[in-house]
């Protein structure tokens, strides 16, 4: 068994041209490219059992030599993958039962029929591969570059493979991160955080890729660190398999909630005041801002305008034709990969990062509440026109951690709260203020409210 680190990226037909002469790769190109042809056929029951399991089992065919290939499904997130291998070279084009024993097999599938694995997709692609070498401080890096292009074959079904993939021989999983920035910055690269096995299984059921990436489950006792970064990844991670998806079906729910975890992330960068230095995150807030400029207004006109919404595909294929999309994830996974924002933090900001989430997110939301101004709104509801961005610091974190909060009807407050965000956000209404007002007071006299203001 090896550990496979890469990242995986979506790109045009013409940046994969672009790629093989693109400067950085040229100057550390240490084998030049080499083709070949790849056949892979993918088996599981008929019932997908491997599938619900996370694993993906292949027959690989590279000219004259066959590879029996088990994947588990790992850790991935924007589109950078660290996964379980395992790889057996046969002698013929036929699956090797035995191969598969406890030593890679998963436990839940411990009484699984393996005689029942059948063929059910292939992946053809031609791979232009290549060795990437260079110096990173005093360790070497190591990197065998891949440019695919094929289809994905699931009977009358298919869909293009055009994709850079990079995975990590020697050295830290941050300079895949690096090189990908890096080459994202001349060239439209988008994270692509599905694999070849995942969109197989898509042709036969769309819903069957996963847009929520596991999360890790937050305590009371987590670090406010731990519970940021945990976050953070899981909303950098979902927006970016919404995108995917959306780019694959153009259904309008998935670009909304896309922009509902932009708007969530921009929220949580500002939410974390010392332990989160806004200096740190400077970059990052200005690129969701301009994300969430540019689509915020697409969005509201489609809740109106079906035509809106039609021609709403088209301009996200343009988004991701653009550097603009790709570059930000890579940036974010980097910056959220490092720490970044405990670099050069006061040592205030180090005792609030290290606080446990249970005592710190109480205050914060006490903090928030005590600066809406409720008691006024419900005379001058316009007073709540600048509080928006405060709401959706106190949502952020109501949304995602409040099982830490030992608060009674918690789960009330997030949803009232909820309705005066979306009253607020269409305040232009003709009766928007008579309705801010009343939801100002109902969330006023709410008792989780009053318990977080004593």
């Amino acid at each position: 068994m090896q550990k496979e680190t890469e990242i995986k990226l979506r790109v045009s037909r013409e940046t994969l041209a672009a790629l093989r002469d693109h400067p950085l790769l040229k100057k550390r190109n240490k084998s030049g490219w080499q083709q070949s042809e790849l056949f892979n056929q993918y088996y599981d029951t008929p019932e997908r059992d491997l599938s619900r399991a996370k694993v993906a089992l292949r027959l690989r065919r590279d000219g004259e030599q066959y590879i029996q290939t088990l994947k588990s499904r790992g850790h991935s997130v924007a589109g950078l993958s660290e996964r379980n291998e395992w790889d057996w070279y046969l002698d013929k084009p036929e699956l090797d039962l035995q191969k598969l024993d406890d030593n890679c097999w998963p436990v839940a599938l411990a009484d699984l029929d393996k005689q029942q694995l059948k063929p059910i997709f292939s992946t053809d692609f031609v791979r232009e591969r290549a060795e990437i070498a260079w110096g990173r401080g005093k360790a070497k890096v190591v990197v065998e570059a891949a440019l695919d292009l094929g289809k994905v074959l699931a009977g009358e079904r298919e869909e293009d493979i055009c994709e850079l993939e990079l995975e990590l021989r020697q050295g830290e999983p941050a300079a895949l991160l690096e090189l990908a920035a890096e080459l994202a910055a001349d060239l439209p690269l988008t994270p692509c955080d599905i694999s070849k096995a995942e969109r197989g299984y898509r042709l036969f059921d769309p819903a069957s890729y996963d847009i929520q990436p596991d999360a890790q489950k937050l305590l009371a006792e987590t670090p406010l660190d731990g519970a940021f970064a945990a976050l953070a990844w899981a909303l950098l991670g979902s927006s970016q398999r919404l995108a995917e998806q959306y780019r694959f079906n153009g259904h309008w729910r998935l670009l909304q909630d896309w922009l509902q975890q932009l708007v969530d992330l921009r929220a949580l960068l500002g939410s974390l005041g010392l332990a989160v230095p806004r200096a740190s995150t400077r970059e990052l807030r200005d690129a969701l801002d301009a994300l969430i400029a540019d689509w915020r207004p697409r969005l509201e006109q489609g809740e109106h305008d079906e035509a809106a919404r039609q021609q709403a595909p088209e301009a996200f294929r343009a988004e991701l034709e653009n550097t603009r999309w790709g570059l930000f994830s890579l940036n974010a996974s980097r910056w959220l990969s490092s720490k970044a924002w405990c670099e050069g933090r006061n040592e205030r900001g180090n005792r609030q990062g290290a606080a446990a989430l249970g005592k710190w997110l109480p205050r914060l939301l006490a903090e928030e509440a005590e600066g809406l101004p409720l008691a006024r709104a419900q005379q001058q509801p316009e007073v709540l026109a600048d509080q928006l961005p405060r709401l959706q610091r106190m949502l952020v974190w109501l949304r995602l951690a409040r099982g830490v909060l030992e608060l009674a009807e918690v789960d009330r407050l997030y949803g009232e709260l909820a309705k005066l965000q979306a009253l607020l956000a269409h305040a232009d209404a003709a009766d928007a203020l008579d309705a801010l007002a009343a939801q100002a007071h109902t969330v006023q006299a709410l008792k989780p409210w009053k318990a977080l203001l004593k």
